[in-house]
């Protein structure tokens, strides 16, 4: 059986926890922070868990992150 190739988009952005969820970072962070409210700009710092459904058309592409 071939190896199977991981999306190096995706390996860069997403991470798995211990139970198998998908955790990534909040987008909208890179620059013109001084448009953002403070509220945004707090609320996007702490890294979010993945809904079940969006996770599961990201999970083919880590094939060996399970």
């Amino acid at each position: 059986m071939p190896k199977l190739k991981t999306k190096s988009s995706i390996k860069k952005r997403f991470a798995r926890t211990a139970t198998g969820k998908i955790k990534f970072k909040p987008s909208g962070k890179r620059h013109g922070m001084s448009k953002r409210s403070n509220k945004f700009i707090r609320n996007t710092k702490k890294s979010s868990i993945m809904a079940p459904s969006d996770a599961a058309l990201i999970d083919h592409m880590l094939p060996y992150n399970k």
